[in-house]
């Protein structure tokens, strides 16, 4: 009868010396190697969440480092603090390696991942490696990315109250006038009520002399509104004209970037790595930074009410380095951030650059990540017949 594993046996007439299995190797080598030689499993793990996702996912049993995996996944799209609540539900399947002893070796890694939260639905984040790439990310089911893309907004809570293009100068209006008539009751065609006041109804837009062939202006949104910016056409905006304004003011402007409201002191991030060009005060722009970022991309922050320490002309920063703190400097109606983002030197609307969207699978990767989803869709739907 043979022996267990790990127990070479021999004839007398062909058994080696001590020496010899030193020297050459014992012929029971192999099957050692064989019985220690680790496994790989799938492990599907669900849970409700309580107390907060990542401890309700390490609490289903997924193992720290991969629960760490997959809270950074999620992180472009979800946020843990404000969009997952007591209640919500999770599902991680994840890849771990074991020894034959059945003990876990290395890293697990996440395969795919289910969240259905209240405040944004469903969300499935499945791994794929697109063609020509040299490593696996995570996309969520219609194929958006989940990778930072490669700018991002300047400031965490975004409100714009004056976006990119042509607009009335801000600094050519009749700030805290109020109406000459407060109605009582709307009137039809009725305004909204903004800043405890009622405002005119949105004006059609008017070509202006000023604009060079563009046919509209840039609108201020409803905020903008509350905080005092008139619309084109209301009872506060005389008309368009070129030339000087009896207030001294020019009528029209092409605003080169989008103002974020935000109180003074609220902190800026850098919107992606480079190098500072400059960090100073600078006429208008109030105490104005640049940075040059790859691509021909350059990004500016104006209205500023300090620079952070250590940001001058030639510092290198990483997306998210806070460089300052958001003020009413320069040539500014009240406190916001002047963003603006320029490419090859000129400069563009940041909100539908794709500098700073997420990638967007496409044609043939589309595709085979499609076939990506089913599958791994399928395999939890056998694994919870099984259960």
């Amino acid at each position: 009868m043979l022996a267990a594993a790990g127990i070479c046996l021999a004839t007398s007439a062909l058994a080696a010396s001590p020496e010899e299995e030193r020297l050459l190797g014992c012929a029971c080598e192999e099957m050692q190697l064989q019985s220690y030689l680790p496994f790989t499993r799938a492990i599907g793990a669900s849970g409700i969440v309580h107390g907060g996702l990542a401890e309700s996912v390490a609490a289903a049993g997924v193992p720290r480092a991969t629960m760490l995996e997959f809270m950074k996944a999620l992180a472009t799209t979800v946020d843990p603090d404000r969009d997952v609540r007591d209640g919500d539900r999770f599902y991680v399947r994840y890849e771990q390696a074991f020894t034959a002893a059945g003990d876990p070796i290395e890293v697990g890694r996440v395969l795919w991942a289910e969240i259905k939260t209240t405040a944004k639905g469903t969300l499935e984040l499945h791994r794929f490696r697109p063609a020509n790439t040299a490593q696996e990310t995570f996309w969520l089911a219609n194929g958006q990315g989940t990778s930072p893309p490669q700018l991002e907004m300047p400031i965490k809570s975004i409100t714009v109250t004056s976006g990119f293009g042509m607009r009335v100068d801000p600094m050519d209006q009749p700030w805290g006038r109020k109406f000459a008539t407060t109605p009582t009751a709307p009137t039809s065609p009725k305004g909204p009520l903004l800043g405890g006041r009622w405002q005119p109804p949105a004006a059609v837009l008017r070509p202006s002399p000023l604009l060079t062939g563009a046919a509209s202006v840039n609108q201020p949104t409803a905020l903008g509104l509350s905080l005092g910016l008139a619309p084109a056409g209301s009872q506060r905006f005389v008309g368009f004209g070129a030339g000087a304004r009896p207030s001294g003011g020019r009528g029209m402007e092409m605003h080169d970037g989008v103002d974020l409201v935000a109180a003074v002191g609220t902190p800026v991030y850098a919107a992606g790595d480079g190098i500072v060009l400059g960090a100073e005060a600078k006429g208008g722009y109030g105490n104005w930074i640049e940075i040059e970022h790859p691509g021909k991309l350059a990004t500016i922050y104006g209205h500023l009410s300090a620079f952070a320490p250590g940001v001058s002309a030639g510092t290198r920063v990483k997306q998210g380095d806070l460089i300052g703190y958001t003020g009413n400097t320069g040539r500014s109606t009240g406190p916001h951030l002047h963003f603006e983002l320029r490419v090859n030197g000129r400069a563009t609307d940041p909100m539908g650059n794709p500098a700073l969207k997420h990638v967007q699978l496409r044609g043939a990767d589309l595709t085979s990540f499609r076939k990506v989803v089913s599958q791994d869709q399928a395999e939890r739907v056998r694994e919870a017949r099984s259960m």
